[in-house]
């Protein structure tokens, strides 16, 4: 069993609880799955979990390079030059957390049609924001954030939206629900480019033909 689930923002990536800190368990409840790698707690987006060990190794292990895609929306307007740091492996972090990130793709987007966050990011009056599309192939802690920062952009949301051939928005997946889907999905397509035309909580109208996954909300107390 292959899920995708749409996480919001204040969620860990994990069933077991850590005070008042909501969990999947709060959103999912299907027995013996576990989240393929991770998402943090102030991220949003794509998370995949399974009841397969083979497969959850394939999603998180940087080892299959399968492509992850992230929408940041950073502090200022970075530069063509700014951007193309990723591509020659950027030196994140200090002391001796510092690592050379592989080789990464960024690119300028228009703000993307997504959901409010809640609570929403806090901004500065006098720097506007912008918002960039990132396309790694490893899975460091909290990486994108750092490769944003070491550029002089801090990330203040970040939703991840791919990974491998899934896209969050083509599966119509709502903040907060997920979908049973096949796994050989993942790898019929790298990551590619987000579309202009977004929706959020539902589906892009040139998918209103396909099939769709089967989608399941979030758990309510009955």
């Amino acid at each position: 069993m292959l899920i995708a689930f749409n996480k919001p923002y204040g969620v860990l990536s994990q069933f077991t609880s850590e005070g008042s800190k909501k969990t999947l368990a709060d959103y999912i409840d299907r027995p013996d799955v576990y989240a393929a790698g991770r998402l943090d707690f102030d991220s949003e987006g794509l998370l995949l979990l399974t009841d397969d060990g083979r497969l959850q190794q394939s999603i998180a292990d940087p080892a299959h390079s399968l492509a992850k895609r992230y929408l940041a929306q950073v502090e200022g307007i970075p530069d063509a030059s700014d951007l193309a740091r990723f591509e020659t492996g950027l030196v994140v972090g200090e002391s001796a957390g510092r690592f050379v990130a592989r080789p990464a793709t960024a690119r300028p987007i228009e703000p993307p049609a997504v959901a409010d966050r809640v609570p929403d990011i806090r901004v500065r009056a006098a720097i506007p924001t912008s918002w960039i599309e990132v396309v790694v192939r490893e899975g460091r802690n909290r990486q994108v954030r750092r490769m944003t920062a070491a550029i002089g952009h801090p990330t203040l949301r970040l939703i991840r939206v791919g990974i491998g051939g899934l896209d969050l928005f083509e599966l119509g997946i709502a903040p907060g629900t997920y979908a049973i889907i096949a796994s050989n999905r993942l790898r019929q397509q790298r990551c590619q480019p987000a579309a202009t035309a977004r929706v959020s909580g539902g589906r892009p109208e040139h998918l209103a033909g396909r099939p769709e996954a089967t989608r399941v909300g979030p758990k309510t107390d009955v």
